[in-house]
């Protein structure tokens, strides 16, 4: 037998036992890679390099711009911040059916694009216009779903801890590039969304009464103006060159404590410490499985699984619109039972090289997985939003999952868009010259 059948066989057998045995993802991928790379090595050899490999993994410039993003969020998070981007995103809204869902969608795509995280916007955004949803006769699980199929949109729409650890995983792909890439697929995203949400609230008859006198609308405009200053500011200055991603993560830090600190007042200093300690736990998790992941990275390219992969999918058909499809559908049931870093972490290797033999573009690709993989945030065994979306509502996740399948219909009509027209993905990088 092919020694990258046998190898893979071992990851995958052994990887599967552990996680169904509750052995945290980053120890299973460890172990089964290390168990992988016997047959090979001697035990000796494979410990060391291993542990070699663990700190080559993570000792890379790049990855510095993720705590300090994970940082910026958590001081977003607590800064008041939600509040203003929901009054914001009521302007473009009106009295439209269903006006405080698509509120919700609007401020979810705006908190997700300066927060980085789905969850946190389903959390903030959920928790703050839920009640005001209910008050205005709008039912719980109609709200729940609207806001848990929105909350993904800012892991698309830039800065994205996501994109990344792609970059890094896919050997270089630029972060700028992919950052860019994200807009238009992220913002047709919430926009199909929107569509639903039109559908669903005109059929039940949800309208707000709620109407903006102009001399509220200037006054909510300029509340709102510096929260959406922090994307102008970071995303420009990485876009235009002043400084890269990693310095942007530092200038949203910075920019996020002032705004918290010193202009809403919505922070104090006695509170730093604990959403210090709680972005460096959360930061130690993400750089730890990078580095484990970097193991496996190692023992697949050695031991040739991407290529036997890429070989036997290729020898399924040689049609791009059929291997795509096919991957498309693996990403989105990897996607149901991992989380989105250790799926990009493991599967990178294995379907970029497919997708680049097919005359796939790296930032096109990475798009197209990250696209797939946020799906999977709100889709049960393990979807964090659709949980974290459920409880903020008030609601049962066996409530939400029937008006939520035509939110997903929409999605994946919106996913084969981004998979099978790559101009949505490479028109704003190639405009700004990244690709």
């Amino acid at each position: 037998m092919n020694i990258a059948v046998v190898c893979g066989l071992i990851i995958l057998v052994l990887l599967v036992v552990m996680l169904l045995a509750g052995v945290p993802i980053a120890v299973a991928l460890a172990v089964s890679s290390i168990c992988a790379i016997l047959p090979v090595l001697n035990t000796g050899a494979a410990v060391l390099t291993g542990a070699q490999r663990i700190f080559s993994g993570i000792s890379v410039f790049s990855l510095l711009a993720i705590p300090f993003f994970i940082l910026a969020g958590n001081i977003m998070n607590k800064g008041g911040i939600a509040v203003r981007l929901i009054n914001f995103a009521k302007l473009f809204t009106g009295s439209i059916p269903g006006a405080l869902a698509h509120t919700n969608a609007v401020a979810n795509m705006l908190f997700g694009a300066i927060s980085g995280s789905g969850t946190a916007a389903a959390s903030a955004m959920g928790s703050i216009i839920g009640p005001i949803e209910e008050e205005e006769g709008y039912d719980r699980d109609f709200s729940a779903a609207a806001n848990i199929a929105t909350a993904p949109t800012g892991l698309l729409i830039p800065p994205s801890n996501v994109m990344i650890t792609y970059s890094l995983v896919s050997g270089g792909t630029s972060v700028a590039a992919l950052f860019m890439a994200g807009y238009i697929p992220g913002i047709l995203w919430g926009l199909a969304c929107m569509a639903v949400i039109f559908y669903f609230a005109k059929k039940k008859g949800y309208r707000s009464t709620k109407k903006y006198s102009n001399s509220e609308k200037v006054k909510v405009f300029f509340q709102a103006i510096p929260c959406l200053l922090m994307i102008v500011i970071v995303i420009g200055g990485i876009i235009s060159g002043i400084f890269t991603a990693t310095e942007g993560s530092v200038v949203a830090v910075v920019y996020s404590l002032i705004l918290s600190l010193f202009f809403y007042k919505s922070i104090k200093f006695s509170e730093l410490p604990k959403i210090f300690l709680d972005s460096a736990e959360m930061t130690g998790i993400i750089i730890f499985l990078i580095g484990v992941s970097s193991i496996m990275s190692w023992v697949m390219a050695f031991t040739g699984i991407p290529t036997a992969v890429s070989e036997a999918m290729l020898g399924i058909s040689n049609n791009r619109y059929v291997i795509l499809f096919i991957i498309n559908i693996l990403l989105l049931i990897i996607g149901t039972f991992m989380d989105m870093t250790p799926a990009c972490l493991i599967f990178t290797p294995i379907f970029l090289p497919i997708c680049q033999a097919l005359g796939m573009n790296t930032v096109h690709f990475g798009i197209m997985m990250i696209f797939n993989l946020c799906i999977g945030t709100i889709t049960p065994p393990v979807g964090t939003t659709l949980f974290v979306g459920v409880k903020v509502g008030k609601t049962k996740i066996e409530n939400v999952i029937k008006p939520l399948l035509l939110y997903f219909a929409a999605i994946f009509v919106v996913l084969l868009l981004v998979s099978y027209v790559p101009i949505l993905s490479m028109w704003l990088p190639g405009l700004l010259g990244y690709v």
